[in-house]
């Protein structure tokens, strides 16, 4: 089931996102890293810039979370991720397309630049990754991340993004 994380599950949503991101761990640059990836301060932050959080529950305990961030005339997916022992399971996938259907906007998602399993899990559900000269723009535009993690990080755009933009 997917549905709306509530502020009591702060914690759960903590423990997803840090566990998960142990698979970054020696992919991006060591100087990128911390301990934890992501500190309980700064998933606060993200909360109070307006991610919502959605979660792939399976009873009261979830799975996995992905967020929702709706900027000026974007949709942002923000911090996907599933717990280790509940991947390969279709948890993600179903996430994502549950918040597209949610976007009104065109979607961007940021990654690292060598997380290629991300990068081709965004592409088989539809995304593609952008330029690097429009990455940078974006990355300015829409995310708050230093420079260094603008210059190892990807972008990747929704269908809706190319046709904004005069693609095909």
């Amino acid at each position: 089931m997917i549905r709306r994380c509530t502020s009591c599950e702060f914690e759960q949503i903590y423990t997803i996102i840090n566990d998960a991101a142990q698979a970054y761990k020696g992919v991006i640059p060591a100087d990128c890293w911390t301990e934890p990836y992501m500190s309980a301060p700064a998933l606060q932050q993200e909360l109070d810039a307006g991610v919502v959080f959605w979660g792939s529950a399976e009873g009261a305990e979830l799975s996995g979370v992905m967020g929702l961030q709706e900027t000026k005339d974007i949709t942002l997916i923000r911090h996907a991720y599933v717990l280790p022992s509940r991947q390969r399971r279709g948890l993600g996938a179903q996430l994502l397309s549950h918040l597209r259907a949610l976007a009104r906007t065109p979607i961007l998602i940021g990654t690292w630049g060598d997380a290629l399993w991300a990068i081709r899990f965004y592409e088989k559900n539809g995304f593609r990754v952008v330029g690097r000269q429009q990455k940078e723009y974006l990355l300015k535009s829409y995310w708050a991340v230093p420079v260094r993690q603008m210059d190892v990080s990807v972008v990747l755009a929704d269908a809706a993004w190319g046709e904004l933009k005069g693609e095909r």
